[in-house]
């Protein structure tokens, strides 16, 4: 049943929740004193059976749906997806939202004051990987007083951080939903993230990550590290026929500057996202992005690195998303075949590029549907759940 075009969540309001007990990280560093930022949408159930984790990608944040009180165009980035009557329903499940460490939007991170020094971290913030994300949610969940979820769910690195769910909480996870994902970065993409993190090093304003104490932000490496990032988001059909060749004037202008409607484009993304991500943020979240292989501590089998897993899985890619190539997921869905686990593949023939996750497919859309139908019948068949209500979203 199609469902994406039912009414938004409607007004929401960010919560956060103070940890004072040391998180340790991969690095062998340790983070205490810190912060999460997070939403939450619909009713947990009197059982806590129904609640689901959405991760989000590089970019992104805790607000995944609805929109903010008195804020225009403050639309949840996957407010498509999240909401009543939506894939992922909130007239039927409580969905969580967490805005990951190290993140510009809340979440405590490089922008944040260093409690032993009095000044912002900047580039001292430690370095944090995908495991760390998971490992800080799980404390808040249990916060929430949720000890297992339904689901967790995620697109790009979203997805990664389902993946690391299933694998390092295995008995808190019933279903894991990989969304254009992959289980490690080919050498290609470390490329791509490499170049964009030199863009924002070598920009003069970036002063070695202390650019706050400057009154500066390193805009021209931040524009050049989105366009870069941008362009592999997009597929080459998706390009040709948003922009072609299509010039800005009514012909070459034989200089340096916009000739082409792509160009203006690429530069109109740059500049947005000068003005309001963290290039700090940037640089760490691209780490994590490019440390992310499960495997490597199994010898490269991905299907031992799995073996302990108990969720189901769904696993999504799409055809012209280059990034994270249908090969990718296929060999996620090879590894859990492997280990004998449930797991459902659907691969979307779409031309979007990357971002198809984040648009309105109606394939795509009802896949996700059908998948949250299958997993709402096990929680009334397992469960048993009740309307009454233990928790509900503070708005």
């Amino acid at each position: 049943m199609q469902k994406m075009f039912m009414n938004s969540i409607g007004i929401v309001t960010p919560q956060s929740l103070f940890f004072k007990e040391p998180l340790a990280l991969q690095s062998g560093a340790s983070l205490s004193d810190y912060t999460l930022v997070y939403e939450t949408y619909g009713t947990l159930n009197a059982d806590r059976s129904n609640a689901v984790l959405v991760c989000h990608a590089l970019n992104a944040s805790h607000h995944v749906a609805g929109t903010y009180e008195g804020q225009a165009r403050s639309q949840g980035w996957w407010d498509n997806m999240v909401g009543p009557g939506k894939a992922l329903d909130t007239n039927r499940f409580f969905v969580i939202g967490v805005n990951n460490l190290g993140s510009c939007f809340g979440s405590t991170g490089p922008m944040h004051t260093n409690p032993a020094t009095g000044k912002p971290y900047g580039a001292a913030f430690p370095v944090v990987t995908v495991e760390d994300w998971v490992h800080a949610q799980a404390r808040l969940a249990d916060a929430l007083g949720i000890q297992q979820l339904a689901a967790v769910m995620g697109g790009s690195l979203g997805g990664m951080q389902a993946m690391a769910w299933s694998m390092l909480y295995p008995e808190r996870v019933r279903h894991c939903l990989v969304i254009a994902s992959t289980p490690k970065l080919s050498a290609q993409n470390i490329a791509f993230n490499d170049v964009a993190r030199q863009a924002i090093l070598t920009d003069p304003d970036y002063h070695a990550g202390d650019f706050y104490a400057h009154g500066v932000v390193p805009k021209n490496g931040l524009r050049v590290a989105r366009m870069i990032g941008h362009i592999t988001y997009l597929s080459d059909d998706d390009m040709a026929e948003k922009f072609g060749r299509d010039l800005r004037g009514t012909d070459y202008q034989f200089g340096y500057g916009v000739d082409f409607e792509i160009e203006s484009y690429l530069r109109y993304q740059g500049d947005k996202f000068s003005e309001y991500f963290d290039a700090n943020t940037y640089l760490l979240i691209t780490k994590a992005l490019d440390y992310f292989d499960p495997a490597r501590a199994h010898n490269g089998d991905l299907a031992v690195a799995l073996a302990n897993t108990q969720a189901e899985f769904l696993l999504v890619s799409f055809t012209t998303d280059w990034r994270f190539a249908p090969e990718r997921s296929r060999e996620i869905v090879q590894a859990l075949v492997k280990n004998n686990r449930k797991v459902s593949y659907a691969e979307i023939d779409a031309p979007h590029g990357h971002d198809a996750f984040l648009l309105d497919d109606h394939r795509y859309m009802a896949v996700v549907s059908s998948y949250y139908d299958k997993v709402w019948q096990q929680i009334q068949t397992q469960f048993h759940a009740t309307p009454q209500a233990t928790h509900r979203e503070a708005a």
